[in-house]
């Protein structure tokens, strides 16, 4: 039986999403449009703000934890689809996404590399690194 990955950090589990979801394809495509659609719900396309329904889709998807192998980088970047399905017109001017607990690489044995939203956290950088991850702001 494959468990999932008990995530602490959503947004570190957007993170891992957009990699395996959207850049990967390993896990079924999200599209807010057609989620709406199907649940039944209207959400303000030019909105910054996260619809809730497209944040309650990722809170409750589970990701297997046999493709934690498959993440070997994280690139977080403000045009990430992930972030775009989730807050429409987000345009990375705040904190929405940022990573606050890291304690989830745990999980991620081959990740080696890590591109991160800026949040001015040395600590992080220190810390993935001394795991021998590259890791980086945008």
């Amino acid at each position: 039986m494959n468990q999932p990955i008990p995530f602490v950090d959503l947004n570190f589990k957007l993170a891992v999403v957009q990699e395996l979801m959207y850049n990967q394809a390993l896990l079924p495509k999200f599209d807010l449009r057609e989620y709406a659609a199907e649940k039944g719900f209207t959400y303000e396309d030019g909105s910054v703000e996260a619809v809730p329904e497209a944040l309650e889709y990722f809170e409750a998807l589970e990701v297997p934890a046999g493709l934690a192998e498959k993440v070997t980088e994280i690139d977080m970047d403000g045009g990430n689809e992930i972030y775009l399905e989730i807050a429409p017109n987000w345009d990375g001017e705040d904190g929405l996404f940022d990573v606050d607990e890291f304690a989830d690489v745990r999980s991620f044995p081959n990740l080696k590399s890590m591109t991160l939203l800026y949040t001015g956290n040395e600590e992080a950088l220190k810390a993935l690194r001394a795991r021998g991850i590259e890791a980086d702001w945008l």
